[in-house]
């Protein structure tokens, strides 16, 4: 393979880069040391935290190993055998696959391709049971890329209010929106709402392993801190220090991921123009994934024949369960030009 283009994170940086953005980082860096840290993650790092939602308080966030680890860790908090959720979808694999391995059933909510990964919020008012737990949505959307609107979120709050649900928000591209509208955390508009956060969709730190929840719910909050003593039990220092560091200059950050990725998706849109014949294509408002359609049969078998014949990996849409049309193609790194060519010297 030569062309990773199907990834979800956006283009890194170097540590040097990194510590570069705050005068003294690197020498408080090389002076860290490198003992445990505090389980719920260090006082700065949660503040720093705290400071992207309206709550402000370091007391509701929990960091994690990564973003998997409090899905895994809220599934288990929250879930039983014989429960039932509902999963936005297409969605990350863990989210159901988690609970399903708890015991729980999972009802997809699936949204409308045809419009951009729009859900309807309808259809979800037929999903609820009287063993449904929680809502799992991921806004902006992984693959889609579709952010939801101020009205739509307020809706399923709506919904999960009057069934006493949880909401769990995967939000780990909030702050990548684009012509999207930006909304508040599920967190700061639910008491039941749960949001996860990471760095490495919109600071482009994946390498950092470093991710958390945020909830005004304390008693689950207690619940999944105890949960995630029996996994890492705490995050590593020099990785909570850079996280911190990162998450006081974010403005910088994002402004470099978003600047990729628009040059990018520039690309992509004269791409997709030349190639209507073949390609359904719109223009994601958020994130750093896009689902495209292909028109010339069975995307699993084109994404197939691509990294054989020209080495450029891109996922199928039957990976995410939604059909053989659609493929997830990532554009937030820096050698898409080259894998975009390659692409298109592929297709002739």
């Amino acid at each position: 393979m030569r062309y990773l283009l199907c990834s979800s994170d956006p283009e890194t940086l170097a540590l040097r880069e990194l510590l570069a953005l705050e005068p003294g980082a690197a020498e408080r860096f090389g002076e860290l040391r490198l003992g445990y840290v505090e389980s719920q993650g260090t006082p700065a790092l949660r503040q720093a935290i705290a400071s992207l939602y309206e709550h402000g308080d370091a007391g509701a966030v929990l960091v994690h190993g990564g973003s998997q680890e409090p899905i895994f860790t809220f599934a288990n908090a929250v879930l039983d055998a014989g429960d039932h959720i509902v999963v936005q979808w297409p969605a990350y694999q863990s989210q159901l696959s988690i609970a399903e391995g708890i015991g729980a059933e999972v009802a997809p909510w699936r949204s409308d391709l045809s419009r951009e990964g729009a859900p309807d919020i309808a259809t979800l008012e037929t999903l609820i049971r009287p063993a449904t737990r929680a809502i799992v949505l991921t806004t902006p959307n992984n693959p889609t890329g579709y952010a939801f609107t101020r009205a739509e979120i307020e809706a399923v709050v709506g919904i999960a209010r009057r069934n006493g649900l949880w909401i769990f928000g995967d939000e780990v591209y909030r702050g990548s929106e684009r012509e999207a509208d930006p909304i508040p955390a599920i967190c700061d508009l639910y008491e039941r709402g749960i949001s996860l956060g990471g760095m490495s969709k919109v600071y482009g730190l994946a390498g950092l392993r470093i991710g958390w929840i945020s909830t005004r719910a304390r008693e689950l909050y207690e619940q999944m801190a105890a949960f995630k003593d029996y996994l890492t039990i705490c995050n590593s220092a020099p990785s909570e220090f850079l996280a911190g560091l990162a998450l006081r200059r974010r403005d910088r950050l994002v402004e470099r991921v978003k600047r990729i990725a628009t040059a990018n998706l520039d690309l992509l849109d004269a791409f997709f123009g030349r190639r209507r014949e073949l390609f359904e294509w719109t223009r994601p408002r958020a994130g750093t994934t896009a689902f495209p359609r292909y028109l010339g049969g069975s995307s699993e078998a084109f994404c197939a024949n691509l990294i054989e014949g020209a080495g450029v990996l891109l996922l199928p849409s039957a990976i995410f369960d939604a059909g053989d049309e659609h493929f997830r193609i990532g554009y937030g790194r820096a050698n898409l030009p080259e894998a975009l060519a390659a692409l298109e010297t592929f297709i002739g």
